[in-house]
């Protein structure tokens, strides 16, 4: 039988502020008949003197803390997974084990598939892990992504978050234990979703929405397929899915039940109340993490659920372009302690909440970070009382400058 292996510790970045996602409606003249859909409140937003770098390492920081120093080392792989990087060569991840503080004796590399990236990085690393000859081997794997400044005004504006999932994956999997093998999968070419330029966001949502209902029920039948016997409703205690926006969650899980089971719209809608709502209350808060969603919305069913025993859940991970896998594993009954450590909720609240014209002003100094600038000096003073307010003291990476491309960064 094989060892166990799968997510130790998680801790989330949502960022430190935020802004009301009706409010944005209003103010772009977006058609109001078309927020209920979204269920989202506020969504997440990251300072210009925040990256996809700062984001990775304020997730990352407290896992790597608690290990101690003596365990520091245990840590051999440090994969990092973001559909927004910045740069065509040099991983993120470079950074992100240079200010963490781990050891040279480390694989470091990044990974990209939009928002499946995050997947492949754990994947990866349970495997990695699981064939290591070091008992007590570790990996850090941080799925980081920003929103693009091309959206504004959008329909997809209001859904995009930010922030980081940071997963330290092991051999005691005290959050989620993978059921090794039992994986579905399903990929195609497609140009639903993509970023041709680090400025600029090409979405076709019609497309989007039918490529992600095709590879669910395809990924799944894989699933079926690796996995005798695999029942949507009675293998799995609860499910997860990659969550764009909250509503388009609800309308997948109800199309699946459909077309997989067969059943009418008040069995879908109490089984969606029991099984997947409570994985929605975070995103409903912070928006569409990309890379990380699918891990946020786990954290959320941790929080919100009953995990006083261990209990099964079914994945679902979408990314555009598009690659796709349902997976399952094991919540320990041991997971709500864990999260317990690092309060996600408490994190949401403390937010300071932006108003419409405070988020569009910020708008003009995110260019200092953007891919390929060779130098700059990130001037915080035209929000400064939100750096003061919400980051100072804190102990939480900032970028200060860029030197002939070279990111530079500081500690609040």
């Amino acid at each position: 039988m094989a060892e166990p292996v799968g997510i130790e510790d998680v801790n989330v970045y949502a960022g430190r502020a935020c802004v009301d996602v009706r409010a944005l409606f209003e103010a772009g003249g977006l058609d109001q008949t078309r927020f209920a859909n979204l269920m989202m409140a506020r969504r997440s937003v990251n300072l210009p003197c925040e990256d996809q770098v700062t984001n990775a390492v304020n997730a990352a920081k407290p896992l790597v803390d608690a290990l101690g120093p003596d365990r520091r080392d245990s840590i051999e792989l440090v994969v990092v997974a973001t559909e927004s990087g910045l740069d065509f060569g040099k991983p993120l991840s470079t950074y992100v084990h240079q200010q963490l503080g781990l050891g040279p004796a480390c694989r470091s590399f990044e990974v990209k598939h939009a928002c499946y990236g995050g997947t492949a990085a754990l994947q990866t690393a349970a495997a990695m892990v699981a064939a290591s000859p070091v008992p007590d081997a570790r990996a850090l794997v941080v799925a980081t992504d920003i929103a693009s400044p091309s959206s504004g005004g959008t329909y997809w504006e209001p859904s995009e978050g930010a922030g980081a999932v940071a997963l330290l994956v092991g051999r005691d999997p005290a959050v989620l234990r993978l059921d090794v093998g039992a994986n579905g999968y399903h990929t195609r070419e497609v140009m639903d979703t993509l970023r041709p330029r680090p400025d600029f966001d090409v979405v076709n949502s019609d497309l989007s929405l039918l490529a992600y209902l095709n590879c669910l029920e395809q990924s799944f039948a894989g699933y079926r397929r690796r996995v005798s016997g695999a029942d949507i409703v009675d293998t799995f205690d609860h499910l997860v899915f990659h969550v764009p926006f909250a509503g388009m969650v609800k309308g997948a899980h109800r199309t699946l039940l459909r077309r997989v089971k067969g059943w009418g719209r008040a069995a879908i809608d109490a089984d969606f109340e029991r099984r997947m709502a409570s994985s929605l209350t975070y995103t409903t808060q912070v928006g569409n993490m990309y890379s990380g969603s699918l891990y946020l919305a786990l954290c959320s069913l941790i929080d919100h659920g009953d995990f006083r025993t261990a209990r099964r859940v079914g994945m679902f991970s979408y990314g555009s372009g598009c690659g796709s896998e349902f997976y399952s594993g094991v919540v320990s009954e041991r997971a709500p302690g864990r999260l317990a450590a690092r309060p996600i909720a408490l994190a949401l609240a403390e937010r300071r909440e932006l108003d419409v014209a405070e988020f569009r002003a910020l708008d003009r100094f995110l260019g200092d970070r953007a891919f390929g600038v060779r130098d700059a000096v990130i001037d915080t003073t035209p929000y400064q009382s939100v750096v003061d307010s919400h980051f100072a003291g804190r102990g939480l990476l900032l970028l200060d400058r860029v030197e002939d491309f070279h990111r530079v960064y500081r500690w609040s």
